[in-house]
């Protein structure tokens, strides 16, 4: 499994700020509800479900919102840079600005935790979120995110 695989580059998209995690959530059910075809409604009510059992905002300003949803037959992502960071409670404290979202299949299993993995492994790396944040075109966001499988098998 790639991001390449997870992350459509319609799926990524730059605000300037959003008033709160729940507006955030609004937000990242819109990107994927637009480029995946899902009910937003559906989306929405699930990452704040999953969310009430605890913060995905996993620190260093970065936060990895997932849920599992009916309707998909594949794990699916979308990634969010939010100029103004947000308080997300995560972990450290720290606002986040980065967010990547998953849905996966409600049976998805083995398949979802790969994918939260390979995010997780990907969102880590302070390089690439320096790079993330200094940039605000979607296409150099996605092509940021996508193409480091490209460079580590060359």
């Amino acid at each position: 499994m790639e991001l390449s695989d997870i992350l459509m580059p319609e799926a990524v998209r730059v605000v300037g700020q959003v008033s709160s995690k729940k507006r955030l959530f609004q937000q990242l059910g819109e990107i994927v509800s637009s480029a995946h075809n899902i009910e937003l409604a559906t989306a929405v009510k699930a990452l704040q479900d999953r969310e009430k059992l605890g913060s995905t905002g996993v620190g260093h300003g970065v936060a990895l919102p997932h849920a599992r949803i009916s309707g998909i037959d594949s794990v699916i992502g979308g990634f969010l840079r939010v100029e103004q960071p947000l308080d997300f409670d995560a972990v450290d404290r720290q606002s986040v600005d980065l967010i990547f979202t998953l849905f996966a299949p409600i049976d998805s299993g083995v398949e979802h935790l790969k994918a939260l993995a390979l995010v997780s492994r990907t969102m880590r790396n302070k390089e690439i979120c320096d790079k993330l944040r200094a940039n605000s075109d979607p296409a150099t966001l996605h092509a940021l995110l996508t193409n480091i499988e490209t460079t580590k098998a060359a």
